[in-house]
């Protein structure tokens, strides 16, 4: 799911950028620190929203000169839940499941977590063939899943799901 969070950040700065510009080179360094990571707590930072707010710095006491400047900024984060349903795009297929990826998410779909209509086929690239041979999953399609499990990790975050359900498995 998607959230509006406002967020703090330290960033610090050294004296050669210190000047007119300062407060623009900031922001830019934040944004390049801050998108597209992922922290345990909030989740994937898609994306800074608007100017953030660059409050006073202070020097930094060992001897280099560089300053610390504390930022609020606004950023739309990504964090999954057990539970809720996504979109998301096959990228490996084993005998033992697929993997599937939706945004940053990573997921793994088992084979106790398939319907059992759906049987592994290695012949041509590996796949799961429908009993009547008209669905195929493989990789590059696109899947409906539903979460069952997260595992949050303080840089990354993974995600067990299921196509076994009502409106879940390939989308046409």
């Amino acid at each position: 799911m998607f959230f509006l969070l406002e967020l703090k950040k330290n960033v610090q700065l050294s004296p050669r950028f210190f000047g007119p510009k300062m407060v623009s080179t900031i922001q830019d360094k934040l944004v390049a620190e801050v998108e597209g990571t992922c922290s345990g707590r909030y989740g994937y930072i898609i994306g800074v929203l608007g100017k953030p707010n660059v409050g006073k710095g202070f020097v930094v006491e060992d001897h280099s000169g560089q300053a610390v400047f504390e930022v609020k900024y606004q950023a739309i984060v990504f964090r999954p839940f057990k539970g809720e349903v996504l979109d998301a795009i096959v990228y490996h297929v084993s005998k033992m499941g697929f993997f599937a990826q939706a945004g940053p998410l990573e997921l793994f779909v088992s084979t106790h977590l398939i319907p059992s209509e759906y049987a592994f086929s290695s012949i041509d690239e590996p796949c799961f063939v429908s009993d009547d041979s008209m669905t195929r999953i493989q990789q590059d399609a696109m899947v409906r899943l539903k979460i069952i499990g997260i595992q949050v990790d303080p840089s990354k975050i993974f995600a067990v799901a299921t196509i076994k359900g009502e409106y879940l498995g390939v989308i046409r």
